[in-house]
């Protein structure tokens, strides 16, 4: 077919399913945000309902604008449909600059109005630095393997969007399982419903009813009113001098930053092994600019390329679904119904299609990657279980001392530390982990798959590569610092090492022939290892 003169539409029957996961997942995310500062923070709700949902809402908007147009160019170029990116808050990021910028502020200064400014000012500095992902960000794809990229993000899926909500269900089961069953009919199984009505929206509003009769849902309209978006430049200018005053926070906002351009890039990644291709670059630069658009107008939250493309392609979605849903978020932004949602539609009843999301994440990438390279996959899954664990784990230390309990050491303790180890909890290693657990899963998966190729330069390449940033701190670290050379590091270096001089002088035959391994299939491609390059 020309390009020239393809005829995409924006709209088709796929996007109504495609819209209700899409929507659920920004819904969510923005329930979350809203009622940890409203409660947590003690933010006022003409902050949290006037100030931060608004701004969050203008950067959906300004994203969801850029990345249909980008479709339609992506659709004429390629001369066929194609599935416009899902946008919205950053999920992983967000709990960052709840927890690591703007609660440390609070929490130092009893100032919500404070910590909204700073959180603004880092929100606007850290979009920069996710649209200078930009400019290495097309090398990083083509350099990286995809199992490394898609690997990392089925971490990311299997553990926080799929695990988490699961749980939601079975805390839940009457109300989780009822709208589970029409995610598996529908959207998993297939199977059309009556008159073909969305599967996400039956699923929604058979938990919601649920929930209604169980009195776990209410009606409450106190919160509905106008909130226009409304610029908040003074606001935002105190919060970055804020933060130059005090530049160790700078520690937290750069490597989280540098996540979010890295999701960005997997996530395009993921988009193209599902046979839509998107230049990466400009997708880091829309990211960064939305980010910086919703600080201006009061949102602290970093906006990204969402995990879920496959899934919304599966559906047969175009841009429509993520159009539908710029303009439901802004509406309930501007209108106030975001805290009527939140009354209304029960987590459990919402949960399911997250659900799906994760699992069709993971099936696509199943397809994607060429089956020897699935060990690279596993591999790069496992820090986010380390990063998931140290998440549980410090919310069980917070239950513990909210329930009254007095004395309790805090997570690193020496002793507590020990007493965990003894318990065959490995505490030490599992926080190293999960610091950057994003790019500490992409950099193994992209190792174990170069090796599996004989791309041994390139896979050594990748652990030299992990040494720097270990030894800085923009992995297995809480904060930047300067270059040190500690076991992690020294690791990566040995393994960096063997791999790029060995095979300078090992036999030939031991190279080019692979080794069968007892009770293992064997995936291996027929031809030989190539010869590094």
């Amino acid at each position: 077919m020309d390009g020239r003169t393809y005829d995409y539409k924006l709209l088709s029957r796929g996007d109504s399913s495609a819209f209700w996961a899409l929507f659920t997942d920004n819904l969510v995310n923005l329930l979350i945000l809203s009622g940890v500062c409203q409660f947590v923070f003690q933010m006022p709700a003409d902050i949290v309902y006037g100030r931060i949902v608004p701004g969050a809402a203008v950067a959906i908007i300004a994203g969801v604008v850029v990345y249909t147009c980008m479709a339609k160019w992506a659709a004429k170029k390629q001369g066929k449909d194609v599935t416009a990116l899902p946008y919205g808050i950053s999920t992983p990021v967000m709990f960052v600059y709840l927890f690591g910028v703007i609660g440390p502020i609070y929490w130092a200064t009893q100032d919500p109005l404070l910590a909204w400014q700073v959180g603004i000012g880092a929100g606007f500095m850290g979009g920069i630095v996710a649209a200078l992902g930009a400019l290495i960000g097309p090398y990083l794809k083509r350099i990286t393997p995809r199992a490394g990229m898609l690997g990392t993000l089925c971490g990311i899926a299997l553990v926080f969007i799929g695990s988490v909500p699961l749980a939601e269900i079975f805390e839940h089961p009457l109300i989780g399982f009822t709208s589970l069953l029409f995610i598996l009919w529908g959207l998993i199984g297939r199977f059309r419903l009556p008159g073909n009505i969305p599967a996400g929206l039956v699923a929604i509003g058979a938990g919601t009813v649920i929930a209604i009769i169980l009195g776990e849902s209410k009606f409450d309209f106190s919160g509905v009113g106008f909130y226009p978006p409304v610029p908040y430049f003074g606001d935002m200018i105190a919060g970055i001098q804020y933060l130059f005053a005090n530049p160790e926070l700078f520690l937290v906002l750069i490597p989280v930053q540098i996540y979010n351009f890295i999701e960005t890039m997997n996530n395009v990644e993921s988009a193209e092994a599902a046979g839509d291709t998107y230049p990466v670059g400009l997708c880091q630069v829309t990211d960064g600019a939305g980010t910086m658009i919703g600080a201006l107008f009061g949102s602290p939250f970093p906006t990204t390329v969402y995990i879920g493309h496959p899934a919304y392609k599966r559906l047969g979605a175009h841009a429509g679904y993520t159009i539908g849903v710029a303009i439901v978020i802004a509406a309930a932004a501007f209108l106030g119904f975001l805290s009527f949602l939140a009354g209304l539609i029960p987590i459990a009843a919402a949960a399911p299609v997250l659900v799906f999301v994760a699992v069709s994440l993971i099936t696509n990438t199943a397809w994607a990657v060429k089956p020897m390279h699935m060990a690279a996959v596993s591999f790069a899954v496992l820090p986010h279980i380390s990063a998931f664990l140290m998440v549980k784990w410090g919310s069980l230390m917070n239950a513990l001392r909210s329930s009254g309990v007095e004395g309790l050491p805090s997570l690193g303790d020496e002793g507590l530390t020990a007493a965990l180890l003894m318990e065959g909890a490995h505490y030490e290693g599992h926080l190293a982990l999960s610091q950057g657990a994003i790019i500490t899963g992409l950099i193994w998966g992209a190792i174990v798959a170069d090796v599996i190729d004989g791309r041994f330069r390139m896979a050594g390449g990748f652990a030299v590569a992990a040494a720097v940033m270990s030894s800085v701190g923009i992995i297995h670290s809480y904060t930047m610092q300067a270059p040190q050379f500690d076991g992690i590091t020294l690791g990566y270096l040995i393994v960096g090492a063997f791999l790029y001089l060995y095979p300078l002088v090992a036999p030939k035959e031991d190279l080019e022939n692979r080794i069968i391994v007892p009770d293992e299939p064997d995936l291996m491609d027929d031809a030989p290892a190539p010869q590094q390059a």
